[in-house]
């Protein structure tokens, strides 16, 4: 596997397609004297969910940030876009892997790569949003070293996701 910063050479490659996962549980949030602490709810019923694709156009992302793409055999597998942020946290904007490459370190390795380009740009840590019924998301950035730093349940009011909340997670 290779893993790069996305250049004009290879631009092509932030439009690599999202791909189906399962929605299995919630992630339910709560913060008490000043910490946060989450139960896990696992539904009775696995629904899947695939993210409609993104238009990303390259000039807007090197403006804005940066991409990381992970290759295998120069074929483009997964992608994070990293966006430059006010708050000395870079911002994980998107992070996805092909199905057939998922479990494998790929995303872990891209978060990886993302600190180290984070570090060299004096930023103190990377954070991202996710979804609280994509528990796979939720569990996976904390088993990356994330932490709870927020939680917002009025973002999807008055849209077709109404119900669902965002988990702020945090990576020093």
């Amino acid at each position: 596997m290779d893993y790069k910063k996305m250049t004009i050479q290879n631009k092509d490659d932030i439009l690599l397609p999202n791909e189906p996962f399962d929605l299995f549980g919630r992630l339910i949030v709560s913060r008490i004297n000043n910490q946060w602490s989450y139960e896990i709810e696992e539904f009775d019923e696995v629904e899947t969910m695939v993210f409609p694709d993104e238009n990303y156009d390259f000039h807007q992302i090197q403006e804005k940030g940066f991409a990381i793409g992970a290759y295998h055999k120069e074929k483009c597998i997964g992608l994070a876009i990293y966006e430059y942020n006010w708050n000395n946290y870079l911002y994980l904007y998107d992070l996805k892997v092909n199905s057939d490459f998922r479990k494998m370190g790929v995303a872990s390795r891209l978060i990886k790569e993302g600190q180290n380009y984070a570090e060299e740009l004096g930023y103190k840590g990377i954070y991202t949003v996710g979804q609280d019924d994509n528990l796979a998301a939720c569990l996976f950035y904390l088993k990356q070293g994330f932490e709870i730093g927020g939680f917002n349940t009025r973002d999807y009011d008055y849209t077709k996701q109404e119900g669902k909340a965002d988990v702020y997670f945090y990576l020093k």
